[in-house]
């Protein structure tokens, strides 16, 4: 696989060339790259001055200020320990107990005792989801399974955390998602108040299908269940409005004894294992990790290590391609579906999933 030397994005990537000396076109257009540098520092002052605002009104409204989801990864974790120490906030952590690997499971607990903060855990029949994730598998839509999957798994717990703080009186949900995280369409540092406050999140080609029940089809958000006139919390990602770096979150979270060591703080080990076998899917529809692209930009704004990255890519790729090592994961998911390789397909149209209409 041919990759540009700069920023790691592979040649196959649609949109992107590479020159004679390697290098991508998004490297090369030195004047765009600046500019965009520059407009996303820009837009990350504004977010972090409505953010310090946001935190000093939130205070004191009800017996917590923020939740957090809790993933078990580095930037969730990282996330808890500013709010709670650096901010003095009443921090409620929430997780979703599905497909949460034993590594981020250690993670949690650990930084949960060292930073005392209250936890609430959420235990859903796993029925549903083993439905849905093999549904969607053999329906992909046409950017493929970690796209596909992405935006149906996440609006399933991020709608519970929205349900919780309804539950408790709580006005910020604050989730962990780094830049470029998730697609700019659906977020840049905030869920839209629309998306909120008046858009029902059930998947339209779920909805359709006819294979889910109207009470499995009840699990998603949906604003329209509560009376007129109800506050909904807010929805933010704090690592959009503050100068973010992977590297430094994955040293900090070791260092300050929030998770045992390096291998805990790094996302290929900390990730959910169903996503080793959406990665599997997706090089085999498209011949690259769908992850390269997002690091690639993150190189490409200096928030993430070309060296380490120019190493761990081609490695995670050997390990699925050969479902090795942590790529047994594949293997392992594949048999919890009952599914073969055959049956991951891209059978749908671009945004068949998509509950927001032009979001595609």
């Amino acid at each position: 696989m041919k990759r540009c030397i700069r920023c790691l994005i592979p040649e196959s990537v649609p949109g992107i060339s590479l020159s004679s000396n390697a290098v991508c076109n998004l490297c090369l257009d030195i004047d765009t790259l600046k500019a965009k540098v520059a407009e996303e520092d820009k837009s990350r002052l504004r977010y972090e001055t409505d953010f310090e605002k946001t935190l000093a009104e939130c205070r004191g409204q009800g017996e917590y200020d923020c939740l957090v989801p809790l993933s078990g990864g580095k930037d969730s974790i990282y996330l808890m320990h500013r709010l709670k120490v650096d901010y003095g906030l009443k921090v409620l952590a929430f997780t979703v107990d599905v497909n949460i690997p034993a590594l981020a499971w250690n993670n949690i607990r650990r930084s949960l005792a060292k930073l005392d903060i209250d936890h609430v855990t959420y235990s859903p029949s796993h029925e549903f989801y083993e439905k849905t994730f093999r549904y969607l598998l053999r329906n992909q839509e046409e950017r493929g399974a970690v796209y596909t999957i992405s935006y149906v798994y996440a609006p399933l717990f991020e709608g519970d955390a929205i349900n919780l703080a309804m539950e408790k009186g709580i006005p910020l949900v604050l989730a962990g998602y780094s830049p470029g995280q998730p697609e700019p369409e659906r977020m840049l540092y905030e869920f839209s108040r629309q998306l909120i406050c008046e858009t029902d999140w059930t998947p339209p080609e779920m909805a359709s299908c006819g294979e889910f029940s109207a009470a499995e089809l009840g699990r998603f958000y949906n604003p329209k269940n509560y009376p007129p006139g109800t506050q909904f919390p807010r929805y933010l990602a704090p690592f959009h409005a503050w100068a973010y770096n992977q590297e430094d979150v994955m040293r900090k979270v070791v260092e300050l004894g929030l998770v045992a060591t390096n291998k805990h703080a790094n996302p290929i080990h900390s990730n959910y294992p169903i996503n080793w076998l959406l990665m599997y899917s997706d090089l085999l529809s498209f011949g690259y990790n769908p992850y390269a692209p997002e690091f690639s930009a993150l190189i490409r704004n200096g928030k993430a290590n070309l060296n380490y990255w120019r190493i761990m890519g081609p490695l995670v790729n050997f390990f699925i391609r050969h479902r090795l090592g942590p790529g047994k994961e594949v293997t392992r998911s594949l048999n919890w579906l009952g599914l073969t390789a055959k049956d991951l397909r891209i059978t749908k149209p671009r945004g068949a999933y998509d509950p927001i209409p032009g979001h595609a």
